[in-house]
């Protein structure tokens, strides 16, 4: 038999089952890793597919899967892990892995390092920003050749929030489920209780805001686990998680839809400062506070890019004789 012929054979097995003709459907869900240069990416997907390896930088954008049996002897489910590496220096390659042949079993998680937080709100608005954008062009052109699925995307943003719940208005949900995680917690932890507060306050109303789940975590093992829960859910459709944790003294825990206005407050400014911030959306205002303690500070992701041709996890021999003979 040639290639061609297996080929067209597994095809008919897959289209005509003979077990009964129980035809098990094979779940596929694509998950976006991004966030902090150095924040923690990689070892959280190593986790995930509970592997033991030493994270590696990662270099531009990068792929792996998982595969995960639901029950005994039924086929693998398939998650494809991609990750941008750089922080927000490669924006243009959120295009790449988000199509709109995957948009419908799509989620996005976003990494932000708790330690350095004159980074985080500069690092997560440019990322969900570009990533909102590509998203939305997809939508507009899926609205004109499948309709049905441009629907079926728009009402599941909003099944996070029960349409009762007294927020349903006020919010602005991604477009696509969206888990934002807090890394580095151990390092957060020694921060002054105030400035924890802010941090916390913060990524809870823009978690809240956005109809995404936020959980604090860091090497330990537990708080691992607790990450692995929100996306295996996304990666794996497995049970979502019930517990909550809204204290700021702890790491943080609150699964989508799960949080409010009223239980979060208002941004950590007195009155008065509140009155002096002009603000046209409260995710403004928010931001206006919270940098008003941690000012951005300008920094580029580019400056410490070393030259991936000289990196040593990707030699090839062959290749870098000719290469050295080439630059020769």
């Amino acid at each position: 038999d040639t290639l061609w012929d297996l080929a067209i054979a597994e095809v008919e097995n897959r289209e005509n089952p003979d077990d009964d003709g129980k035809h098990v459907e094979i779940w596929e869900k694509s998950v976006l890793f991004m966030g902090n240069k150095n924040g923690g990416k990689t070892t959280i997907i190593l986790r995930c597919l509970e592997r033991d390896e030493i994270p590696k930088p990662t270099l531009a954008l990068e792929y792996t899967f998982g595969r995960r049996a639901r029950r005994h002897n039924t086929p693998k489910d398939i998650a494809h892990f991609w990750e941008l590496g750089g922080g927000t220096s490669l924006l243009e390659l959120i295009r790449i892995p988000i199509t709109s042949n995957n948009i419908r079993s799509f989620a996005v998680v976003l990494v932000l390092d708790l330690s350095k937080p004159n980074e985080l709100w500069t690092t997560m608005e440019k990322l969900l920003q570009v990533t909102r954008n590509h998203v939305k062009k997809i939508l507009t052109k899926l609205e004109k050749t499948n309709p049905e699925v441009a629907t079926e995307i728009k009402q599941r943003m909003r099944n996070n929030l029960q349409r009762d719940h007294p927020d349903y208005e006020l919010v602005d949900p991604f477009p696509i489920p969206l888990v934002i995680i807090g890394s580095k917690y151990d390092i957060f932890h020694e921060f002054d209780s105030e400035m924890r507060k802010i941090i916390s306050k913060t990524l809870r109303f823009v978690s809240h805001y956005y109809g995404a789940s936020l959980v604090f975590t860091s090497k330990s093992e537990a708080l691992l686990l607790k990450a692995r829960v929100l996306i295996n859910h996304l990666a794996f459709g497995y049970d979502k998680s019930k517990s909550v944790s809204v204290d700021h003294s702890k790491p943080l825990f609150i699964p989508a839809g799960l949080d409010s206005l009223s239980q979060i407050g208002p941004p950590p400014a007195s009155d008065s400062d509140i009155g002096k911030m002009r603000a046209n959306t409260p995710l403004e205002l928010w931001k206006k506070v919270f940098e008003k303690t941690f000012p951005p500070k300008s920094f580029c992701d580019l400056q410490d890019t070393k030259d991936p041709a000289q990196d040593l996890q990707y030699a090839e021999y062959e290749v870098d004789v000719m290469r050295a003979q080439k630059n020769q």
